[in-house]
């Protein structure tokens, strides 16, 4: 199987543009040259929805409803009308631990929206001990035309366990699937263990894995471990590092997710039920501060599922967070394909697709997006009705921006 990944540059922000393109190297077996990939400009400009948020970290639209729900890492959620930037603070959220990396996280919203008005969010807390962990939780959100919103009766609905002493790598992107399961990414809370021992090789522990939930956040009946008396039962894939990206795939119902490798080596998963996905007994990165590979790449194990695109060590990488597969009208070209943000990188990533399998698929970086700006991008969703592309920015005053048609 061939698959693609980035071609170093020695200056990404200088070479990477709106409506550029760039080049890609081919693996199959082992890295070969590749040419420039010649893609048709697409017009669009940018909008500032709304201003004034600090870190935001997710966004869901309310279906049939068109207002956009955005968390703010200090643990603040607020209803914004997309027509004229007008928000509203919701009331009845939980307390978090927003400290390091942990906070108010992310959120979805139940797919039988408004019939079960149900709005999830995934969030750092602790213990009486101080130690934290991912949790997820949902409350009924109250729409009441004169008071303000609200989620009424928030409770918490499944910890991912342990505790621990860290305030980094809570993982926690949230999202249905097609049969209405929730999965939940949670982070390997930065154990620096690289051995077979480490936490997201330890099956008998959630750290360094998705979750798949029911709406009630019990462990899906359906998951491969529930039946092992080692494994936590609420597991659907482990070997992961740090996930902060997951968005379904509408032509084939798949999970994908993007992760954080340590230095370089992020990846793009197609996940699949009982998974190992390697880290840190498999990866493409390097140790931070040198050029010394964490471990094998994913080639040399049998036993690991490899990701379909990945940046190696030494490329500059491309930390990311937030994905969403746009399937709207507003970019008829970009039907189909995946885009994600990346942090450090400072731009939006256009990958296209091809193949339908694990196996089989093909992933291209394509043109960039939003270079000149010099933001962080934590989240992305698409707006139903008009299918705009909507961007979270990380940052303590940060924008909520939408591209649109020119």
């Amino acid at each position: 199987m061939a698959r693609h990944v980035t071609h170093p540059a020695a200056d990404r922000r200088t070479v990477l543009r709106a409506t550029g393109s760039l080049t890609a190297l081919s693996l199959a077996g082992c890295l070969g040259s590749g040419g420039a990939i010649d893609d048709e400009d697409v017009g669009y400009s940018v909008e500032r929805v709304a201003d004034g948020f600090e870190n935001p970290w997710g966004l869901a639209f309310l279906p049939d409803d068109g207002r956009l729900l955005v968390t703010e890492r200090p643990g603040r959620l607020s209803l914004v009308d997309p027509e004229d930037g007008t928000r509203s603070t919701v009331q009845g959220i939980p307390e978090v631990h927003a400290a390091g990396q942990g906070g108010l996280l992310d959120v979805a919203v139940h797919p039988e929206f408004p019939g079960g008005a149900r709005v999830y969010l995934t969030y750092a807390a602790t213990n009486d001990a101080g130690e934290s962990a991912t949790h997820v939780g949902s409350g009924q959100l109250s729409l009441a035309a004169d008071d303000s919103p609200a989620l009424d009766g928030f409770e918490a609905l499944h910890v991912a366990e342990p505790f621990v002493d860290s305030d980094l790598h809570f993982g926690s992107r949230a999202t249905f699937g097609p049969d209405g399961a929730l999965f939940v990414t949670v982070g390997d809370r930065r154990d620096t263990n690289f051995s077979p021992d480490h936490v997201s090789q330890d099956r008998s522990v959630e750290l360094g894995s998705t979750l798949r939930l029911t709406s009630d956040g019990d462990a899906h009946p359906d998951n491969l471990f529930v039946d092992d008396a080692e494994a936590a039962d609420a597991i659907y894939s482990y070997g992961h590092r740090n996930p902060q990206a997951m968005a379904v795939r509408p032509e084939t119902g798949a999970i994908w997710q993007c992760e954080h490798g340590e230095e370089d080596g992020d990846e793009i998963n197609v996940i699949e039920r009982g998974g190992n996905y390697g880290w840190p007994v498999a990866s493409e990165a390097c140790r931070y501060g040198t050029d010394e590979r964490v471990a094998p790449s994913h080639r040399e194990r049998s036993d690991v599922v490899a990701p379909v695109h990945y940046w190696p060590c030494g490329s500059g990488g491309f930390p990311p967070s937030g994905a969403v597969f746009y399937d709207g009208d507003a970019f008829p070209d970009w039907r189909g394909d995946l885009f994600a943000g990346t942090l450090a990188g400072r731009y939006l990533g256009r990958f296209t697709v091809e193949g339908a399998g694990a196996t089989d698929t093909a992933v291209t970086e394509r043109d960039s997006l939003l270079a000149d700006r010099d933001w962080r991008i934590r989240s992305l969703a698409v707006e139903p009705a008009t299918g705009h592309l909507y961007v979270a920015v990380d940052d303590a005053d940060a924008p909520i921006a939408r591209i649109v048609p020119v």
